[in-house]
């Protein structure tokens, strides 16, 4: 009994501390107002969404149509020698791997390459913004070898302020901005590409 009491005893610590933290209300000073006439706006923002996805290491391609994302895609040895595709934009990929028989997301360790849809891209810093609707399995854009994303070329904005005013509350919660290849440069601060996610990311610009 004495020893049961002292294992409770934090418990109930832990909760005071809890429900006064709770019963405290604090005032919040508000965001900073954004002076919108200083953010920077691009004369092309296709023009530099393509040199900011380069300096960081992915690759763009201007497509008008899904025959000619296959062809590119095609053209690369790494794909065309993969066995395992996880995609969800058909009209050019043919997946390989079935996600929606896959209920563990561990089985997807293998995939050599993931093709997925964009919604948006930014400019600034050459990234694209995946909604987590889309992605049968979040896991697929990270674990795959290579990635490539489809994304409107009229859909891209100039900074991260336009892209979160966009994107709002995501649905179903999730959703991530992309922009790659992965890359760390915590050894000897010597840059590696491919270090903890895809070796390597190819964009397709649509109309």
């Amino acid at each position: 009994m004495i020893a049961e009491a002292f294992d409770r005893q934090p418990q109930r610590s832990k909760q005071l501390i809890l429900d006064r933290l709770r019963g405290r209300a604090v005032k919040s000073k508000g965001l900073p107002e954004i002076d919108r006439s200083r953010l920077v706006r691009f004369d092309d923002p296709v023009a530099q969404f393509r040199q900011t996805l380069e300096f960081v290491g992915g690759e763009s391609h201007m497509v008008d149509t899904p025959e000619q994302v296959r062809e590119i895609l095609m053209g690369i040895d790494v794909f065309a020698g993969a066995e395992r595709i996880a995609s969800t934009y058909p009209e050019a990929i043919e997946p390989t791997v079935q996600l929606d028989r896959i209920g563990d997301p561990h089985l997807l360790s293998s995939l050599d390459w993931t093709v997925v849809r964009g919604e948006f891209a930014i400019a600034e810093n050459g990234a694209i913004w995946i909604d987590g609707g889309t992605l049968p399995h979040r896991v697929m854009i990270f674990i795959a070898q290579y990635l490539a994303i489809v994304v409107s070329r009229s859909q891209i904005v100039d900074h991260m302020h336009d892209a979160y005013a966009r994107i709002g509350t995501p649905e179903p919660g999730f959703g991530v901005f992309v922009s790659g290849p992965s890359k760390t440069a915590d050894i000897e601060q010597s840059l590696v590409l491919g270090a903890h996610g895809c070796r390597k990311l190819q964009v397709f610009l649509t109309p």
